[in-house]
């Protein structure tokens, strides 16, 4: 930053504390007040009710400024490198430029490995989910057999009574039958 930007800003916070200081002492403000400094001058306006304002004029710079001004602004000279300098260079950004790649290369490789592992629970779950559910069928499947295999056993049963007793109520009829006749 050059010196007068450097100035313009203290100067500024010396005229904002001014200005805080003078506003606490006299409460109304003097008529065209004017402030000179070095290379500004500052004149305060009645503008504005809520507070103070002030105009900030700044004067062309000073010819033994210029100077000074024109040495900050020129860039630093570079040295002359050698040839192993360069080199050097030349290998510690190669080393870098690997490095980097290697970093990518692993950070892809991890990428890679988590799909894997996501991809082969996934599978896992699937299976699972598909072993359970035929387990489940299985089972249910069973338990339809024995449950109609018992249902006809029962029917098969009932069917061998009825047989039973219609056979014994014929006999009973045949002896009444012989017996009233």
């Amino acid at each position: 930053m050059s010196k007068t930007a450097i100035a313009y800003k203290e100067k500024m916070k010396e005229l904002s504390m001014l200005s805080l200081i003078c506003s606490c002492f006299y409460s109304e403000p003097h008529a065209a007040a004017f402030y000179n400094y070095d290379d500004m001058e500052v004149k305060q306006i009645n503008k504005r009710a809520s507070g103070q304002s002030f105009e900030v004029i700044l004067k062309p710079p000073s010819p033994e400024a210029v100077p000074a001004l024109d040495r900050t602004l020129s860039p630093p000279k570079k040295k002359d490198l050698s040839l192993d300098e360069i080199q050097k260079k030349l290998e510690a950004a190669e080393s870098r430029r690997k490095s980097q790649e290697a970093q990518i290369l692993k950070q892809l490789a991890e990428k890679r490995d988590h799909e894997r592992e996501v991809l082969h629970k996934a599978l896992e779950e699937n299976n699972n989910f598909s072993r359970t559910a035929e387990e489940k069928l299985i089972i249910k499947m069973e338990l339809n057999k024995e449950n109609r295999e018992a249902h006809l056993a029962a029917l098969m049963e009932r069917l061998r009574e009825r047989e039973r007793h219609a056979t014994e109520v014929r006999r009973n009829k045949e002896l009444r039958d012989e017996i009233s006749g």
